[in-house]
């Protein structure tokens, strides 16, 4: 679900799967969309943790 609402925006970030079965996933942005995907991801329904990693 989340990949779809990436896309719906454009493709601001590339999303992939880290862990299916525990529900983990790498979202990563460019950095001119960084702010952007975080204020989106912040702003969904369910909780986001967010580990920055270089």
């Amino acid at each position: 679900m989340l990949n779809k609402i990436i896309e719906a925006y454009d493709n601001l970030a590339i999303v992939t799967t880290i862990n299916r079965s525990e529900g983990l996933i790498a979202v990563r942005p460019t950095k001119d969309t960084y702010e952007e995907i975080q204020d989106i991801l912040s702003n969904l329904p369910f909780e986001i943790n967010f580990i920055n990693k270089p």
